[in-house]
């Protein structure tokens, strides 16, 4: 049974990060009506659910409640000022459908009722595969599709420390994630409001006004003034890949991906894309015609393998803050893996 009331509207942007997400999301934060904190990101954990058990029973629900809210400790990013006790959680919840998701967005619009939005934002953009029964969960659930070149996008993947460490693995994990994005703009199209990071970055204040009006919120010029923003500046010294939230974009990186791409890496990706970018308006430069056979996909695999271990090393001898704070997520989820398998043994 969905639960109706007055509450903030809740919106999920999808479908793949790196697409300029937290550019939008500091930006929209300025709005007082719109609140959205640092994801939760609760993909990580999704493989834990069945250890878990069956969520009707109250002690296995409160046990995943208890994690949740722990997951948001360990996060790299608190959110600032929300102190969530899962006694009030659970006892908002219990009675209607359960799910690791409904107990995600009672947790995000509490933390907004507590901020007095009017609209709260789930940035976990790869939870676009549930975002079907999310629906069901928040029957007013609106989504923003951000759409980036995804040359760019992939590039950009390629050299974080989130996806796979090889062109041809992020190449497939963006398909799969906007192909999803596109079954949902169709069967939702009332719901679904889609952006082009590209126009965002020629025109800030024309997409922000799209944004706002689509959420039923009021434009502030203060969205402009990203260099005022206290939580770009806190996040900027925690990672490399946010150091550039303290800045307005600029527009000559759109084509960035030109220097950081082989020529065959480019046709690979708009092979693979070609339909996509079609859809979007992203024009192609090369015949689009890469031939991708088992022992190339056998040869990205290991190459990622290889590059995650190098990243990690690298991550850890150049920013011990980045390579600490996402080890402690890492291990906390680990001990909840651990703690379960131990409530299941004899």
């Amino acid at each position: 049974m969905p639960i109706k009331n007055s509450r903030p509207k809740p919106l999920l942007m999808i479908p793949l990060r790196r697409c300029g997400s937290h550019a939008l999301r500091l930006r929209l934060n300025f709005n007082q009506a719109f609140y959205s904190p640092y994801p939760l990101h609760v993909c990580d954990i999704m493989h834990l659910l069945p250890r878990y058990g069956d969520l009707s029973d109250d002690r296995n629900y409160f046990k995943l409640i208890i994690d949740l809210i722990g997951l948001q400790n360990a996060s790299m990013v608190k959110w600032k000022g929300i102190a969530l006790d899962p006694v009030v959680v659970f006892d908002a919840i219990k009675d209607h459908a359960r799910s690791i998701h409904a107990i995600m967005w009672e947790m995000l619009l509490q933390a907004g009722e507590q901020n007095n939005a009017k609209v709260v934002m789930d940035k976990s953009l790869d939870s676009v595969v549930y975002a079907e029964e999310m629906f069901t969960l928040q029957p007013e659930l609106l989504l923003l599709n951000v759409v980036r070149d995804p040359r760019a996008q992939v590039g950009s993947m390629n050299g974080a420390i989130l996806y796979d460490f090889d062109t041809l693995g992020n190449t497939q994990r963006w398909v799969k994630a906007h192909n999803c994005a596109r079954r949902l703009l169709t069967k939702y199209p009332e719901r679904v409001l889609t952006i082009r990071f590209e126009d965002f970055i020629l025109n800030q204040e024309a997409v922000l006004h799209t944004v706002c009006n689509f959420l039923g919120i009021k434009f502030s010029p203060s969205m402009l003034a990203i260099g005022n923003s206290m939580e770009a500046r806190d996040i900027s010294k925690l990672s490399a890949l946010w150091q550039t939230n303290i800045f307005n974009p600029i527009a000559g990186n759109i084509d960035k991906f030109k220097k950081n791409l082989s020529l065959r890496d480019i046709e690979l990706i708009e092979t693979l894309t070609t339909e996509q970018m079609d859809f979007y308006g992203y024009d192609k430069m090369t015949p689009a015609k890469s031939i991708i056979t088992d022992a190339d996909l056998k040869a990205s695999s290991l190459r990622s393998e290889k590059n995650r271990k190098l990243a990690w090393q690298q991550l850890e001898q150049e920013n011990y803050r980045d390579y600490l704070l996402r080890k402690f997520r890492h291990d906390y989820i680990h001990n909840i893996e651990t703690r379960l398998m131990a409530d299941e043994s004899p």
